[in-house]
């Protein structure tokens, strides 16, 4: 026992060395592990959301789930322990960015046990209280640490100007994370709404709907905003990186709707490909505050007006101007709150290490 317990305490003893970067290659990699991961997750909010009878946790949606799971934690562990066998102890064998996708593995295998307990003793879940199940609540959390890795690898691994080839294990995993936040705010996710539902409900001020859509696009505004923000902070950003965030954003509500609100879902794809027009005009940065905050006020004011119009376009103009015309301003000048959140002050670029 005296000498397991010092083995343990070896390998978790740190050897002091600078910790490792992993390759592009290595990246990307995660990411598409991260993608199997997220695709299962999917898989499972669609089971929940469309099939009317789910009696086990043993399904195969949760099968595609777990096995994600099981794939891009073995490929983060094996990263590490390739670094062991090289010599390297504790910290010093994990790869920077690496870290807290790592500590995270341990915490989802618990909160699965623990959801698997909580089906068999209370049942399983078909409706808005699947999100708010602290066994779900806890392994949301944790995916988010483990398929975000690669935007930490990158975070500091990238300079300022990268290519769209570079950028792309951060832009998949930054989106598939931002999924996530989207499946459980679900019940304020204007992207499940349909363009005659959209219409039908910003032309009645009664009965309380137009009030729900309108919260709704608040807070989704915000969800698509906030990582779009995140990367122009740190990057002076390729053409074409919105519109990819946003097309595997879309992703999630499309699965939970099976892909009925698809006209919706092409909306905001526009807004991503307006937003990548904005930043070749703007030229947004952590440098340029004044672009970085026109750029969150007009992108997001782009993107839901695209969203009103293409509604429009297909069911008919809402019959209360103010809801339709409003809306979108709104949603801009949320966007400009944003963007002073996200950068009070001009800031200078750190150089890549």
């Amino acid at each position: 026992m005296l000498t397991t317990n010092r083995g343990i305490s070896g390998l978790l003893a740190d050897s002091g060395e600078a910790r490792p970067r992993v390759s592009y290659r290595t990246d990307l990699v995660t990411a598409l592990l991260g993608v199997w991961f997220g695709i299962g997750l999917m898989i499972d909010a669609w089971a929940h959301s469309n099939l009317a009878e789910l009696e086990t946790f043993f399904t195969p949606w949760h099968a595609a789930f777990y096995s994600g799971f099981a794939a891009v934690s073995g490929w983060i562990m094996w990263q590490v322990l390739r670094n062991v066998r090289t010599g390297r102890r504790g910290v010093a064998a994990v790869p920077v960015g690496y870290l807290a996708g790592l500590l995270a593995i341990p915490g989802f295998a618990l909160f699965g046990l623990a959801d698997m307990t909580w089906h068999t003793v209370l049942g399983i879940e078909q409706n808005i209280d699947i999100l708010f199940s602290p066994s779900h609540l806890g392994l949301v959390a944790t995916m988010a640490l483990i398929i975000s890795t690669p935007v930490r690898s990158a975070w500091s691994g990238l300079g300022t100007r990268p290519t769209l080839g570079q950028l792309v294990p951060a832009l998949i995993s930054l989106a598939f994370a931002t999924t996530l936040v989207s499946l459980f705010l679900s019940y304020g996710d204007a992207l499940q709404w349909s363009a005659e539902g959209i219409v039908r409900v910003f032309s009645d001020v009664e009965g309380g709907a137009a009030g729900d859509l309108a919260s709704s696009m608040v807070i989704t505004n915000v969800v698509l905003l906030a990582p779009a923000l995140l990367l122009a902070r740190r990057w002076e950003l390729p053409f074409g990186a919105i519109t990819l965030l946003y097309a595997v954003i879309v992703l999630m509500p499309g699965a939970q709707e099976q892909f009925e609100n698809v006209s919706t879902l092409l909306s905001i794809v526009a807004g991503g490909l307006v937003a990548d027009l904005l930043i070749r005009w703007l030229r947004p940065s952590a440098s340029r505050r004044g672009a970085f905050w026109a750029f969150a006020a007009l992108s997001a004011l782009a993107t839901w007006t695209i969203y009103v119009l293409t509604a429009s376009a297909i069911s008919g103009l809402p019959a209360v101007p103010e809801l339709w015309t409003g809306a979108p301003i709104v949603a801009g000048l949320i966007g400009l709150l944003l963007g002073v959140l996200f950068l009070p002050n001009n800031v200078r670029h750190e150089a890549a290490a």
